[in-house]
Parts: C-alpha cells; sequence; structure tokens
C-alpha cells in the first residue's frame, strides 16, 4: 500500500503504478517531429530531458541505498527539481554554471549537450525578423544594440518580462503557472511557442537544420544476463528482465521488453493490429502501423558518464572527477560547471563578477584561448533556492547586479531560483519569492513551472535569449516541488501534512514528461518503464563500481591542492616581470609613469611604494584590475591608489558600491574567468561583514576543483591601529584570527617600505602562478610614517628599487626579515606591523642599557616563518612575541605554538594587545601594545 509519505520506495512504486497506467498512444510520432499543441521541443529533445530527468531521480534513489548500508555521505538529492534539466537545454554547453545542490538533472543534461548527445531543433525565425534569433554560439553578439544600450539608449527591445497569466499570482502555487502562462513578444530573440524556438543550447551549429546526433538513447536493446540477481532486501528476482534496486534494496517492478514488434501493412485495419501496436505518422503525414519501440539507453551513454561523476561524489571517490573525494559537489571544467561548495547563496556575488568579468574581456576582443576560458558571447547561470532570496549574499548579488545594470554596465547573468516553498522545513510565505525577485530594479523577470519540461524549456530560451543578446541580468523563477524530504533524515511529516506531500508528488516533474511523451505518441507507458528500469540498472552498477574506488588516504592526499607553493616559479615570475620592465616595456613604463619613474623619486613612503607597485602590476599583468570603495577618482582614502586610474583607465581602476561582500564576490568572478582581481577592502573591520566570501568562496576553489579552477586575487585591507587623531573601532581594528584561520590563505603585513613593493610584487606572482589567494594587510599607521627614532630622521622611508633589482630584492613566501640591534645576542624580539617599528625603538633604549637585540619582523602571518622564528629564537634562548593583535586569537598564540613544537627550550613571554575592541581617542593606549611596555616586557623577561 502506498503511504503518504515521499519515501524512496513510495516515490518508486507510485512512477510505477503510473506510468504504467499510461498506456500506449493511438498513434505513434517520429521523434523528429515536434511536440503537439507548438510546444517548443521535439520528441528526440524532450526523451533527452526524460533521459537526464530519470538519470537524477535515479541518483537520488542510490544516494538513499548507499547511506543505508553506511557507503555513501551525501543524501540531498534533486528529486522534484528535474525541470532544471530544461535550464540546462536552453543554454550552451560553454555557458558557465554555478549550481544548486538539487541541479542533478541540470548536470545530467549538461554532460549530454557537450557529448553532443542532445539533439537540435529546427531553427524557425521569428516574425520580428533575423535580429530576433538567437545568435550563433560561434558568433561573439549584437555588439550594436549593446553599444547602444552602453550610452544610455533606453531598453524598449527585448522581451517583456514572462509572468503567470494572473500577474499576483505565485509560481509556487500548483495552479498559478499554466504551460502558456509566458508572454513572448515578437522581438523577443526566440521564435513564438507556437512556432518552435530557435535554440542556442544544442551544441550543434544552428546553420545546419536536421543534423545533429540521432536519438540520445540510441543503444543496445534486449534483456539484461540470463542470471538471478541479488537485491539489498536479501530477495531475488526469478527473471532477468527485472532490473535490480536503487531504493534500499527493493527490486522495481516490471520488466524489459526484448525485440522489435511486428510490421504490419499500411492497408491493416487498426482494430486488427496485435496488442500494443500503435501507428506511426512521418513528417510527410503518412501512417506505418506497427509496434514500434524506443531503444534503450546504452550503458556508455553521456548519462552514464554524469551518473558515475554524481555516484563517485556520493561515495567520496578519489576519483571524482571535481573535488577528487573532497565534497560532493556539482563541477567539471569541460562542462563549464563551477562547483559551488555553500548549501545557500555564497556564490551568488562570484556569479555577478564572473558576468561582468565576461562582458569587460568580450570588449577588449580577449577570447577563449587567450585569458578568457569562455567564449565571447557566454552567459553566466547560477541556481539557487527559494529560501536563499532572503540571504544577505543574495541580496548582495542582486543590488549589485542591478546597481551595474543602472549605471550602464553589463552583467549578463541569469539567476535561476528553484522554488518548491521550502527552506528545509521553513515555509516560503506565498507569493513572497514572486514579489521579491520581481522588485529587484534592474533584473528582467521570467517565470515558469518546472515541472513542465516544455513551459520551462519555452521560458528558459526566451530568458537566456535576453541576456545574452543584451547583455543584462535576468532572474528565471522556476516553480518545482520538493520529493523525498529535504535530505535522508529529514522526516517530512514533522512540519508538512499528507495532503501537502501528495500534492507534491503529483506534480512529480518525472511523471509529467513521461506522460507528455506517451500522450504525444512518442513512446508508450511500458517502453518509459522499461529505459527507467534499464537506467535503474545501469546506476546500480555504476554504484558497485565506484565503492570500489580509492578513498582519499592520507594528509598529502587530502591537502595536495589546496594552495600549492612553487616559490622557484614565483621567484622566476618576480625576475621576468623585472627583465621586461627594464627591457621590452621600458618605454611603456616609463610613458604610463609620465616620465617619473618611482625609482628616481628618491625616498617613498609605505603608501607611496605601494602606489608604485600597483602601477608596476598594471604594466606586466593585462588582466589586473584594481577596484573598491574610493579607489578611482579620490585614489583611496589614503592616497594608495592615487593617479591609477589616470594611467589605465576606469575599466581596469574603477569605484564599486559600498558593499564588501560584493566586491570581493566581483573579485572572485573576475579570478575565475582569467582575470587578476586586486580589490580593496577600505577598512580591515569592514572585511568582517565578508568573511565568507574569502574563506568559504575564495580559499575552497582550488580545494574544491582539485585546481581545474582558480580564483587568483591579491584583496588590500587597511588595517590595524595606532591612527593619531582618527580611531575608533572600525577604522582601528586589529582582528586578524578569521585570516589566519582559513587554510591555504596567504597574509602578508608589509611594515618597511622597502618591503611593500617586493611583497606585494610575490603576491601578484602567486596569484598568476598559483592562483593564490592573498590578502594585503597595510598598517594605516605607517602608510605616510616618515621618521623612525627621532622627527626629521628619514629612517623609515625607502627607496623604490628599479626593475633590474626586482629578482635580487625578491621576498619569499613566507620569509622573515631579522634587524640586528646592538650586539642582537641578548634578546629575540619576534613581532609584525607596528610592532616592528615600536621594536625598533624600543631595541634602540635597551641597546643605550647594553642589551641586544635581534628584531624580527615575520611579515606573513600566513603561513607564518617558522623556521626563521626558530632560528632566531634559538639564537638568544630568550624570546618576547610583540603582538599588537590580541591575546586570545591573535598572532602571538601562533607564534608560540611554533616554538614549542619546534622544539624550543628557551624563555619565552608575550605583550599583546587586550581583548578588547579599541576604543577612541586616547582611551585606545590602554588596551594596544605601547613602546613602554616592550621595553618592560624585556626588561622581565631578561631578569628571570
Amino acid at each position: 500500500m502506498l503511504s503518504d509519505v515521499s519515501t524512496p520506495q513510495d516515490l518508486d512504486d507510485r512512477f510505477r503504478a503510473a506510468i504504467t497506467a499510461l498506456g500506449a498512444p493511438a498513434q505513434r510520432r517520429a521523434l523528429g517531429e515536434p511536440l503537439p499543441g507548438g510546444a517548443p521541443l521535439t520528441g528526440a529533445q524532450a526523451l533527452a530531458l526524460f533521459d537526464a530527468q530519470l538519470t537524477s531521480r535515479l541518483l537520488d534513489l542510490a544516494g538513499r541505498w548507499l547511506r543505508s548500508f553506511g557507503e555513501g555521505y551525501y543524501t540531498i538529492g534533486s528529486a522534484g527539481h528535474e525541470g532544471n534539466a530544461a535550464v540546462a537545454a536552453a543554454l550552451r554547453p560553454t555557458d558557465p554554471a554555478l549550481l544548486h545542490y538539487r541541479s542533478g538533472a541540470f548536470y545530467c543534461l549538461r554532460a549530454a549537450q557537450a557529448a553532443g548527445a542532445f539533439p537540435a531543433g529546427p531553427a524557425v525565425p521569428d516574425p520580428a525578423g533575423p535580429a530576433a534569433l538567437i545568435p550563433d554560439p560561434r558568433s561573439p553578439g549584437d555588439d550594436g544594440a549593446d553599444a547602444a544600450l552602453d550610452a544610455g539608449t533606453p531598453d524598449t527591445e527585448g522581451v517583456t518580462a514572462t509572468r503567470a497569466a494572473d500577474p499576483d499570482a505565485d509560481p509556487s502555487d500548483p495552479g498559478a503557472a499554466s504551460s502558456d502562462s509566458g508572454v513572448a513578444s515578437s522581438d523577443s530573440g526566440v521564435a513564438s511557442s507556437d512556432s518552435g524556438v530557435a535554440r542556442s543550447g544544442t551544441g550543434a551549429d544552428p546553420s545546419a537544420p536536421g543534423e545533429g546526433p540521432s536519438d540520445p538513447g540510441a543503444g543496445p536493446s534486449g534483456a539484461a544476463a540470463d542470471a538471478d540477481v541479488e537485491i539489498g532486501s536479501g530477495e531475488a528476482t526469478s527473471t532477468s528482465t527485472e532490473a535490480p534496486p536503487v531504493d534500499g534494496g527493493r527490486a522495481p517492478g516490471g520488466s524489459l521488453r526484448a525485440g522489435a514488434g511486428a510490421e504490419v501493412g499500411a492497408e491493416a485495419e487498426a482494430g486488427s493490429l496485435p496488442a500494443g501496436a500503435g501507428v506511426a505518422v512521418d513528417a510527410a503525414g503518412s501512417a506505418t502501423a506497427g509496434v514500434p519501440e524506443l531503444p534503450l539507453p546504452d550503458p556508455d551513454d553521456a548519462y552514464a558518464a554524469a551518473a558515475r561523476d554524481v555516484l563517485r561524489g556520493m561515495v567520496a571517490s578519489a576519483e571524482e572527477p571535481i573535488a577528487g573525494g573532497r565534497h560532493k559537489v556539482f563541477g567539471r571544467a569541460d562542462l563549464a560547471v563551477v562547483p559551488t561548495t555553500s548549501t545557500i547563496a555564497s556564490h551568488l556575488p562570484r556569479a555577478v563578477g564572473m558576468g561582468l568579468a565576461l562582458e569587460r574581456l568580450r570588449r577588449n576582443g580577449r577570447r577563449p584561448d587567450g585569458d578568457a576560458p569562455w567564449p565571447p558571447d557566454a552567459i553566466v547561470v547560477c541556481s539557487f533556492g527559494d529560501a536563499s532570496v532572503n540571504h544577505a549574499s543574495a541580496t548582495a548579488a542582486f543590488n549589485t547586479a542591478g546597481w551595474y545594470d543602472h549605471t550602464g554596465l553589463r552583467i549578463p547573468v541569469l539567476f535561476v531560483c528553484e522554488d518548491n516553498g521550502l527552506g528545509i522545513s521553513v515555509r516560503s510565505p506565498r507569493g513572497w519569492v514572486a514579489a521579491t525577485l520581481r522588485a529587484r530594479p534592474g533584473i528582467r523577470y521570467f517565470a515558469a513551472d518546472g515541472t513542465d519540461v516544455a513551459e520551462a524549456y519555452r521560458v528558459a530560451g526566451e530568458a537566456a535569449a535576453w541576456v545574452r543578446r543584451h547583455r543584462r541580468p535576468a532572474v528565471l523563477h522556476l516553480s518545482t516541488v520538493r520529493l523525498m524530504g529535504h535530505a535522508g533524515a529529514d522526516a517530512e511529516t514533522a512540519y508538512r501534512s499528507p495532503t501537502e506531500i501528495a500534492a507534491d508528488v503529483a506534480r512529480d516533474p518525472l511523471l509529467a514528461t513521461a506522460r507528455r511523451l506517451v500522450e504525444a505518441g512518442y513512446a508508450t507507458g511500458e517502453e518509459l518503464l522499461a529505459r527507467y528500469d534499464e537506467r535503474g540498472w545501469q546506476i546500480r552498477r555504476l554504484a558497485e563500481e565506484v565503492l570500489d574506488e580509492p578513498k582519499l588516504a592520507s594528509p598529502v592526499d587530502v591537502v595536495a591542492e589546496l594552495a600549492p607553493r612553487r616559490p622557484v616559479r614565483i621567484s622566476r615570475a618576480v625576475a621576468d616581470a623585472g627583465t621586461r620592465a627594464a627591457g621590452p616595456a621600458a618605454g611603456a613604463r616609463a610613458e604610463a609613469f609620465g616620465g617619473r619613474l618611482p625609482e628616481l623619486a628618491g625616498s617613498l613612503t609605505l603608501a607611496q611604494n605601494i602606489n608604485a607597485a600597483l602601477a608596476d602590476g598594471m604594466l606586466d599583468h593585462p588582466g589586473m584590475a584594481v577596484f573598491g570603495e574610493d579607489v578611482a577618482a579620490k585614489g583611496g582614502v589614503y592616497g594608495v591608489t592615487k593617479g591609477l586610474r589616470d594611467r589605465f583607465g576606469a575599466a581596469r581602476v574603477f569605484d564599486t558600491l559600498l558593499d564588501e561582500t560584493s566586491i570581493l564576490g566581483l573579485a572572485l568572478g573576475a579570478g575565475v574567468a582569467g582575470m587578476l582581481p586586486v580589490p580593496e577592502i577600505q577598512y580591515l573591520a569592514y572585511l568582517h561583514n565578508a568573511e565568507d566570501q574569502i574563506r568559504g568562496e575564495a580559499a575552497t576553489m582550488r580545494f574544491f576543483s582539485r585546481g581545474a579552477f582558480r580564483n587568483p586575487m591579491v584583496v588590500r585591507v587597511a588595517g590595524l591601529a595606532y591612527q593619531e587623531g582618527f580611531g575608533g573601532h572600525f577604522h582601528n581594528d586589529n582582528s586578524v584570527a578569521v585570516l589566519r584561520d582559513v587554510p591555504g590563505l596567504v597574509v602578508a603585513v608589509p611594515a618597511r617600505p622597502d618591503d611593500a613593493a617586493p611583497m606585494l610584487r610575490t603576491c601578484l606572482a602567486a596569484a598568476a602562478v598559483d592562483g593564490a589567494v592573498s590578502v594585503f594587510l597595510e598598517p594605516i599607521a605607517l602608510y605616510h610614517t616618515r621618521d623612525l627614532y627621532t622627527d626629521g630622521d628619514g629612517e623609515w622611508l625607502a627607496e623604490y628599487a628599479e626593475p633590474g633589482a626586482w629578482a635580487a630584492r625578491h621576498v619569499p613566501i613566507g620569509r622573515a626579515r631579522v634587524y640586528g640591534v646592538g650586539s642582537a645576542e641578548d634578546l629575540t624580539i619576534i613581532t609584525f606591523g607596528n610592532g616592528v617599528r615600536m621594536s625598533l625603538r624600543a631595541a634602540a633604549t635597551l641597546a643605550d642599557e647594553g642589551i641586544g637585540s635581534r628584531v624580527v619582523d615575520l611579515r606573513w602571518l600566513a603561513p607564518l616563518p617558522v623556521a626563521d622564528i626558530i632560528r632566531e629564537a634559538s639564537a638568544t634562548g630568550r624570546v618576547l612575541v610583540v603582538d599588537e593583535t590580541r591575546r586570545s586569537g591573535g598572532v602571538g598564540e601562533g607564534v608560540i605554538a611554533a616554538l614549542v613544537d619546534g622544539g624550543y627550550v628557551g624563555t619565552a613571554r608575550r605583550v599583546a594587545g587586550l581583548d578588547s575592541f579599541v576604543p577612541l581617542g586616547p582611551a585606545a593606549r590602554q588596551v594596544l601594545v605601547s613602546e613602554e611596555a616592550i621595553t618592560q616586557g624585556a626588561r622581565t623577561l631578561l631578569a628571570r
């Protein structure tokens, strides 16, 4: 008896019962013919979508089966969301995609597209004329239209936003969106729904109608091997034609038919045909009686390959193609699927950044065989759940996309909200998601019923065409259902009634597609059930195969792709940059600096050295861009980026809106698109508003893609305390623990002007060579400092190195700098940032007392220069750690731990900031480290 809960067994039972009841069509239709009623799909395309959907469904069942005996580690599935296969079909396999965790069918269909297994549809001209057709995948797009848009021309072209027939209807309501709910204007860029659609996502040449792969399911037919099959429940099938189970060991019912039916002459009467026979109607209208049968899936087709990818992720196989057993994600470089690891919306800001970067690269004429990995007219697709519209990251992404659109900058990104009405157990209020998405300024709204593949394909095609043509953002609101709960451990009955669950089961998108295929005459229910069974057998076999694959078995295996360090290559890259700047690029460099080269300007401050290094970086890295709040016209709050926009133009040095999440998201997208972004966060305290963009997104990219994707960047942050005459917590933040806790992140803190430029060059080279993510933390109080010991001594200034000296002055990641004061034999002071200047002054005072010190500037807070720490500490046997951050979670804790782990046996003491926020004005001196505290700490240590 069927239950009121959508368990794997129940869902399988319901599907079997319903599909068996479909029977056979009165007339058979050729797969190459369009669906009746003007739906924009051929039978072959609809069947390919069904294959993607059923593969995804069976993977969900396989995940539960694997978990039932402790061999599967992931049970969040895509059941109910399989309509996203139609979204994939409406796009091109070269459109980069950042996918929601319920995107199994999208992934399977994308794999089929890339393999050429998704059939091409006929290119049907739109009544509006050739300009309304979706562009050829090989053409760069409508630059004329783009130019007009960028010039401020009102956007009077393009589709009207597709919405439900009732403008106030909630698309998450099962009855809200009918199959004809979309509105396609005559200039929408797609053919109207009663004439087919000029598709962009076939992967085939649209100029050759009819050319393309045959039925994607073509493959050997016939029965399975003549052996009994043992199944998970301990039962066994008694025939060879039943497919083994994937849902907890229970064998699905039904059987696979073998062989062809009897051919019947054209003169045969329908009433005399054998049971199950139909009438095939070809394009000319001629009818042929017979018992046609769909071929069974090829066991090695693209859907099986996609299923193997997903199964490997479920069992944490080291051979999984994207994360290599580190996480279960949808991702593959050759499918242009960029892995996302969050279950919420933290990948949306990256999608906006990718869209902005793609458009800049397109306008600069850069091709995918150069720095840009995708075609110039590609668009970005980004999917997420309905509950995520409430997340701050989603709000930031929508706002940024709309903000840039309002300013005239193009961002070709298609957001896809898959709305099943629930965020785990919390309902999205009726109408809220639609109202929220419709209200986003600058983002075109489309809506479709995601349980109807024909409608979803049509509306997704309209949305994708609009974004591709106008290079502007849009959102597709896809109504879906949730089947089998949020995940394997989810007890739906705790928060959903049997009536609600049954309503979702009744809208099962897999059954809806099967019904469409049978009613249109392309298949019988029995044939589709056989297809389901055969694919189930394939996935069971694949699941058993991947169980035997190796797992990550050592720490080295796990961290191999975390953050590769290739110091020799980085050193060579710095030297090569110097050679270019002194040789072939010398003329361009002189012109960029207006004839006033920085190495000829005499002694410079920390800020001036950083400014010159940024300019040299821009000259050497054509893909480098500097951006953030106030960095362009103003030149930054502290003048560090002054003059860069005038030298390199507004396309490479630009102001952003005031939102750190969006600033970092732009950098994330630009990095993965092939640029070298250098975003600025105006103050360290502001970084904490958006730190997950570094922790959860930037630092994880290489780790969860085995290096197939990377997002190189150097995040410049003005920070730390000690600003005189200007303060308060938000401008004097000394909290860096969150940065040191991020695996693989490089954290640089230049204190001296002559270190700042070399360290910045190292970070830029590491980004270019290894895809490294660095935070370049610049001490605000030292930006314009000129003196060290006495007023006017100028000893905190330094000359900028000429290019020929860059190699010799290279500062490798993780190497400290040591200053000897006096004999340097009595005490080792280990510090960084503002502590370097204070410690040198304190060391001078101690030298007058006959105490010799060596001051160690860490320079790198992650990774710490452990070897240098141990060596310099052991040289004196007395260590004073001067930590301007806090005692709890501060840098000093890491230094002391490194000493202990390294076997240091001398004495050690800390001088650190108090566990307090930095107050305003003179009160700050009560909680921060001072020169007097350093001097007294040294005396106390030496007195032991």
